[in-house]
């Protein structure tokens, strides 16, 4: 049984967030700012998104750092007196990515062994990588870089074999975050609002679905839970595109659909984990957790009282094997969020 956590052991802590301006960083800060954290260190490259944020959240504990993932001494610097680090930097528009793969690994994989590094060097109590189910089985070069980084993170662990290194390293995944830049939403509102026309590859395409309240609750619980080396992913369920379109659709006057082709390297659905990882993806509470093969049974058992192994029955977690979210139970949600706003 999955014990409820307590988030105040965040009291205290200095947080290092790597692409803190972006969407998931802001909110992740604002979540912690909740708790009687010492400091935060919003460090990334855009400066316009950290002037941004600045106007808006008066905080003295937010400390705002330009910097890139790809350059180690900058980095390190900033992890001075760090205790925590989530790791949310990364180039991630697939079709950008698809034209553009070196710069991928430079941010992403590159980028990802200089937080790991620089983790190290400052003796950072643990760090958490935020994934995406886009790393299992990677049709697309930014999932092929997210599924290194996750490899990094957990191969990072290595090190705690070695007295003088304490850094405790973990990885998540999920799905698509409803209202997050980049995502479907936010796309579709945009096409609306502009022309009164929405673009569709496939109206039976599946994605996973996390609201953001959801991402951050599941990303500090597994930042208390993390031993080191698992990967954490959360139970949960998925949307048609078809029912995106059909909750929005109802909110204004009827529009355009254009069916356009796949994108480079996008699936008609995605999944969290798959047939091969499925040996080794245990049952915890609201998560899974992978561990390594080495993992001994008896330890995870002593380590996660109550966890029991996946359901034999699921060959994988993929979204088109979840229960759906129908566009009624959308709508709710995009109602309580307040992302959509036409006018």
């Amino acid at each position: 049984m999955e014990k409820v956590l307590d988030f105040k052991q965040f009291d205290g802590k200095t947080v290092l967030i790597t692409g803190g301006a972006g969407s998931l960083g802001q909110a992740l800060t604002r979540k912690l700012l909740e708790f009687d954290v010492q400091s935060i260190r919003v460090y990334s490259r855009n400066e316009s998104k950290q002037v941004e944020m600045e106007s808006k959240l008066k905080d003295s504990r937010v400390r705002y750092l330009i910097g890139d993932i790809r350059d180690l001494p900058r980095l390190t610097r900033a992890m001075e007196g760090v205790d925590i680090v989530f790791h949310a930097a990364a180039l991630k528009h697939v079709p950008v990515i698809e034209y553009n793969p070196f710069e991928a690994v430079n941010t992403n994989v590159i980028g990802t062994q200089n937080v790991i590094s620089a983790c190290i060097e400052e003796d950072v109590e643990i760090a958490v990588a935020i994934g995406t189910d886009k790393a299992v089985s990677p049709l697309n070069a930014y999932g092929a870089t997210k599924l290194l980084m996750e490899k990094l993170f957990i191969s990072a662990n290595n090190y705690l074999d070695k007295k003088r290194h304490k850094t405790k390293f973990i990885a998540l995944r999920y799905g698509n975050v409803l209202g997050s830049s980049g995502s479907v939403v936010p796309l579709f509102i945009n096409q609306i609002k502009n022309n009164k026309k929405i673009t569709i590859t496939d109206p039976k395409m599946t994605r996973f679905s996390i609201t953001m309240d959801d991402a951050l609750n599941f990303i500090l619980e597994s930042t208390l839970l993390g031993k080191g080396s698992e990967v954490f992913i959360p139970k949960l369920l998925a949307y048609q595109i078809s029912d995106i379109r059909d909750a929005l659709f109802e909110t204004l006057e009827e529009v355009e659909v254009e069916n356009i082709s796949l994108r480079p390297g996008e699936k008609i659905d995605e999944t969290l984990i798959n047939e091969h990882e499925a040996k080794y993806a245990w049952e915890f509470g609201n998560k899974y957790v992978l561990f390594s093969s080495e993992r001994e049974e008896d330890f995870i058992k002593q380590t996660y009282e109550g966890i029991k192994k996946f359901n034999n029955n699921f060959k994988n977690y993929s979204s088109d094997n979840v229960e759906l979210i129908g566009k009624e139970e959308l709508k709710k949600i995009f109602d309580k969020s307040g992302m959509f706003n036409p006018k």
